[in-house]
This record gives C-alpha cells, sequence and structure tokens, in this order.
C-alpha cells in the first residue's frame, strides 16, 4: 500500500531536503556494467547495467536529470533499491552525459524523447516477454512523462515512475534563476558549461561560440536561449520551453504511471505541480506539502536517513508486475 509522504523530524526545510542526501552518501555504490549502443542516426548511448542473477527478472530503466550520471546519488540509490527487489535495472545516459564525448552534435534536452523510444523498442526486441518499467528524476521524469503521453496507447512499458519533473519548463526556469540567492542556478550552469565545453569542436558549425563566450553564460534561460535551442531545432529558449514541456502529455498517458512531487520543491514552480485535472486515469498522484527536489527523505534518526523514493516506487513497480502476470 502506497503511503504518503512524511518529512524527517530533522530536515523539513526544502533547501535542506534537496541539497543533504548528496552528502549523506558519498560513498554508495551499486555494481554496475557500460555499454555502448549504436543508435541510427551513427551516434551512442551510454548504458549502465544492473544485473541480478536472475535471467528472467523484470527490466528496469532509471532516467537522470540535468547533468546526471551514473554517480547521482537518487540513481544509484535507485537501482540498488530496484535490484534488490528482483529487477534488472539499466541506466540510460542522456548524450553528452557519457563518460565519452558523443560523436554527433546534438546533446539532449527536456523534451528529446526519440533517443529513449529507440532504446525502449530495442528491450523489447530483445526481452520480449519480460515487464519493462521506467523511473525519471527532474529532467529525465519530464522525458518519460512527455514520452508516456506521446505513446499513449502504443506505449511498450508496463509501468512508470516520474519524481519531481519540471512540468512546465519556462515557468520553473524563473525559479531556478531566483531560488536560494541563485545558487541552484549557478551549480547547474557550471556543470552545463563543463559539459557543453567539450563539444565545442563538434557544434561550430551550427553554433558560433568561444570558449570564453560560453563560461561568460551566467543565465539559464541565456543557455537554453544560446545553446539548447538552437542546437536543437528551436526557434529560442521559450519556444524551447512550450515544446518540451511535459504538462500537456499527462492527459494523454495510457500506462500505469506513478507521479511524486512535493509543493515546497525550490527548484520548480508551484505551476508544475500536476493536479488530478491535468492527468489521466492511469495516473497515481502522490503530492506531498514537503520533500524537495528530489529528496524525500524521511525517518527518526539522523544517522539513519530513510529513503522514502527507494520504498515508493519498487514497491508500485511490484504491484504493476503482479497486476501483468494475473
Amino acid at each position: 500500500m502506497l503511503t504518503n509522504f512524511k518529512p524527517a523530524w530533522w530536515m523539513s526545510n526544502r533547501h535542506v531536503q534537496t541539497i543533504m542526501p548528496r552528502f549523506f552518501r558519498p560513498f554508495h555504490n551499486t555494481r554496475y556494467q557500460l555499454e555502448l549502443l549504436d543508435t541510427p542516426d551513427g551516434d551512442f548511448l551510454e548504458l549502465a547495467w544492473s544485473l541480478p542473477k536472475n535471467d528472467d527478472a523484470p527490466l528496469a530503466i532509471v532516467l537522470h536529470g540535468l547533468e546526471g550520471n551514473i554517480n547521482s546519488f537518487y540513481a544509484k540509490g535507485m537501482m540498488k533499491a530496484l535490484k534488490k527487489q528482483g529487477f534488472s535495472v539499466v541506466l540510460m545516459h542522456f548524450r553528452n552525459c557519457s563518460t565519452q564525448v558523443n560523436r554527433l552534435p546534438r546533446a539532449y534536452h527536456s523534451g528529446e524523447t526519440g533517443d529513449l523510444d529507440f532504446f525502449i523498442k530495442q528491450l523489447k526486441q530483445q526481452f520480449p516477454n519480460r515487464p519493462l518499467l521506467a523511473v525519471g528524476f527532474s529532467l529525465g521524469g519530464n522525458v518519460l512523462a512527455k514520452y508516456l503521453g506521446e505513446q499513449g496507447q502504443q506505449c511498450r512499458l508496463d509501468g512508470a515512475a516520474v519524481v519531481s519533473a519540471p512540468y512546465e519548463l519556462s515557468a520553473s526556469c524563473q525559479v531556478i534563476r531566483k531560488s536560494l540567492a541563485k545558487i541552484y542556478q549557478k551549480y547547474l550552469l557550471d556543470r552545463m558549461k563543463k559539459s557543453m565545453q567539450r563539444k565545442l569542436p563538434q557544434i561550430e558549425q551550427q553554433i558560433d561560440l568561444t570558449p570564453k563566450q560560453l563560461m561568460e553564460i551566467n543565465d539559464l534561460w541565456q543557455f537554453d536561449d544560446q545553446l539548447t535551442a538552437p542546437l536543437h531545432g528551436f526557434s529560442g529558449a521559450e519556444d524551447y520551453y512550450q515544446q518540451a514541456s511535459a504538462k500537456p502529455y499527462l492527459k494523454h498517458i495510457t500506462t500505469p504511471t506513478l507521479i511524486v512531487h512535493a509543493k515546497d520543491d525550490p527548484m520548480l514552480s508551484i505551476k508544475a505541480v500536476p493536479s488530478r485535472q491535468d492527468v489521466s486515469e492511469h495516473v497515481t498522484l502522490r503530492i506531498s506539502e514537503k520533500g524537495g527536489h528530489v529528496g524525500f527523505i524521511t525517518g527518526s534518526n539522523p544517522f539513519k536517513p530513510v529513503y522514502w523514493l527507494e520504498q515508493i516506487v519498487p514497491e508500485y513497480f511490484n504491484q504493476v508486475v503482479k497486476k501483468e502476470q494475473l
């Protein structure tokens, strides 16, 4: 039975919920194997597999957030929790988040669902009889939610979970630009600029930007307007935000989907919080007053924090798998 989230008494602040989890797990590891999957356009996707001994286990895809990867605390934690519940787990790195630089100029963005669609089709072809589910965090959650809505009844996933997704990108961008004295914006921009810097030689024919000009960008909207949008065929930042936002797609979801969101998320707009009217009957909403951004830490002992997401998502996935097997 899915329960509602109650924050730990010692972590009720939304910024603490958002920032502290990454410091709780500096040595948290899970074993994985890297694999490169060639894409139809001549590039590749870097996958991180965590496999149990059971070859017939259901499969779970993990999608990371903005500038995340296999080392993101929430990704490793979820992979370990799902593996413990008997799932084969694979994290799909978005392009330009891999250990290697991708070959083509294009990178990734909040509404890019083509790679996910390709990967899911590959998995269903390779493992046609195994249940397939996916969990997405933040940007990865927006990608997953948009994919679910785009596919509708054609969706090949048996179940999904979306955690702390932006849904309304323009409004959420404005929140990040101001929240916590712009600390979140600086953190994300520093990672985005470092990631894009290694890709400058590949994009120079599309975007005329020197390394110095890249490093001088100090605003998230400006980065999306000068890089994300033109690199992926949008006319500007607002055009990108409008076309990539997942909220309009939530009503078209036909796959059993769990949406987890906190109203006090310091990195997202309150406009991004989905209501019952925004989603289809196949969506289970778990909207809490507190929890921060991909936080959701509970428990009574500060030395033993409980990661609620790692309880609720595997529990939901197990329910879906059992219904599929009936």
